[in-house]
């Protein structure tokens, strides 16, 4: 896996993946940022997210779950020293469909928690993360 990141202008940058997909990372204004990207920790935040919202979705597929939605709600705490690491992510897993059934919801969730997800398998080790979830009606 490879990626890019080159320097715009003030605290701005843009990130290519290697698949070829940019995207911008800013700076809070109080840093000299123009706000026209997300900060570089929650890119991070969102990644893990994502990263763990594939798993769920792909679990419950195989598992013939009819998994409508899927959305990952996150909040990290950070030191207050530096560097502002992740001190804790509480990750809420809140998924819709069509008679999910609540134990195969669980499972894609602690699956990948546990043996799936590679960014929280690189986190974990000095972050505390904790996951949750919620079944909504479709």
């Amino acid at each position: 896996m490879r990626a890019t990141v080159k320097w715009l202008d003030g605290v701005a940058f843009v990130g290519e993946s290697g698949s070829g997909h940019a995207m911008v990372i800013d700076g809070a204004p109080g840093a000299g940022g123009r706000n026209i990207g997300p900060r570089p920790l929650e890119a991070m935040l969102i990644g893990l997210g994502a990263c763990s919202a594939f798993d769920v979705v792909t679990i419950l597929r195989k598992a013939r779950q009819a998994v409508t939605d899927c959305r990952v709600e996150l909040e990290a705490e950070r030191a207050d020293a530096v560097p502002a690491v992740f001190t804790s992510i509480r990750m809420v897993f809140v998924v819709s469909g069509t008679e999910l059934r609540e134990s195969a919801v669980r499972r894609a969730v602690d699956l990948s928690a546990e043996k799936y997800c590679s960014a929280t398998a690189m986190l974990r080790a000095s972050v505390e993360i904790t996951h949750e979830y919620r079944i909504e009606p479709a």
